[in-house]
């Protein structure tokens, strides 16, 4: 898009592994752009009318991310900063199509950050059941089957050891004129 007005209405996309940052850093950087803060797994709670646990309970990981697809769809039409759920860009065709509609921006954490951050990951499907050795083999595991998609993202801003108010700061600055 090369009108700068048109370009200003695309989405912020943060994506990146659960417990990376985005729905904390996502509200900072929202009040900073002065857009709307949407987190997707909230969003397709409210809609779906249960929790992404009990989704992926009751219906699996494929009715969860044909969901998630939808939410895009939808969320693409506003200019607001929104957090994706860990595994949609890593979707089939999700990566290309996240860059098409609006900014990817990657909040990079290491599997010991990312850890300590989701804690015992109540709530979290892909971790339910673990203790914490395994939680962090499995964070590492599926950190490094997303690797390539999240690297596709336009921004890569590391989360370790940096506040959330600093995060957004740095994505502030990196989009510059680019939304």
């Amino acid at each position: 898009m090369s009108d700068p007005e048109a370009k200003s209405a695309r989405p912020v996309w943060l994506v990146g592994m659960m417990g990376c940052g985005k729905s904390t850093v996502g509200p900072l950087l929202a009040r900073r752009l002065g857009r709307d803060f949407v987190d997707a797994d909230a969003w397709i709670e409210a809609r779906a009318g249960r929790s992404v646990r009990q989704i992926f309970e009751g219906e699996g990981e494929p009715a969860f991310r044909a969901l998630e697809s939808a939410a895009i769809d939808v969320l693409a039409g506003g200019a607001g900063v929104v957090a994706l759920g860990g595994g949609a860009i890593a979707q089939a065709g999700a990566a290309e199509r996240l860059a098409r509609l609006g900014t990817v921006v990657y909040l990079r954490a290491s599997p010991d950050a990312l850890l300590a951050r989701v804690g015992r990951a109540d709530g979290r499907p892909l971790l339910a059941g673990l203790d914490s050795a395994a939680r962090r083999a499995r964070l590492a595991e599926m950190l490094e089957a997303r690797r390539s998609a999240y690297e596709t993202a336009a921004i890569v801003v590391d989360t370790d050891g940096q506040p959330p108010e600093a995060v957004a700061e740095r994505i502030e600055q990196a989009l510059g004129g680019s939304t």
